[in-house]
C-alpha cells in the first residue's frame, strides 16, 4: 500500500466549506475569533498556516461541529501512519534508539 504524505505546505481541511455552510465571511469569522485580519482565516483556508489549538476549537465552536471534522482528510492520513508504525512494531521491527 502506498502510504500518503501530508503536503503541510498546503494543509488539507474543510475550513472553507464549513464557513460557507455557515454563511459566514471570512472578515465575519475573523471578528468572531477575535484574529486580526480575514488575511489570516484565508490562509487557514488555503492550508498555508495552520490555526492554534485554540481557534480551531473557536472554529469548531462557531461552525457547531467537533475539531477533527475541520480537518479530517488530515486526521485519516495520520491515523494511517500510526497504523503503519503500529504494524511495523508488531512485525518485529525495532524502535529507533
Amino acid at each position: 500500500m502506498k502510504e500518503e504524505k501530508i503536503d503541510y505546505k498546503n494543509i488539507p481541511n474543510s475550513l472553507r466549506k464549513f464557513r460557507k455552510m455557515n454563511g459566514y465571511s471570512q472578515k465575519q469569522v475573523a471578528f468572531f475569533l477575535g484574529v486580526e485580519n480575514a488575511g489570516m482565516i484565508s490562509r487557514w483556508e488555503k492550508g498555508s498556516r495552520f490555526p492554534s489549538p485554540v481557534n480551531i476549537f473557536r472554529l469548531a465552536a462557531l461552525y457547531h461541529t467537533m475539531s477533527d471534522a475541520l480537518y479530517f482528510n488530515l486526521l485519516r492520513v495520520v491515523r494511517r501512519e500510526i497504523q503503519a508504525r503500529r504494524d511495523a512494531l508488531e512485525a518485529g521491527k525495532r524502535l529507533p534508539e
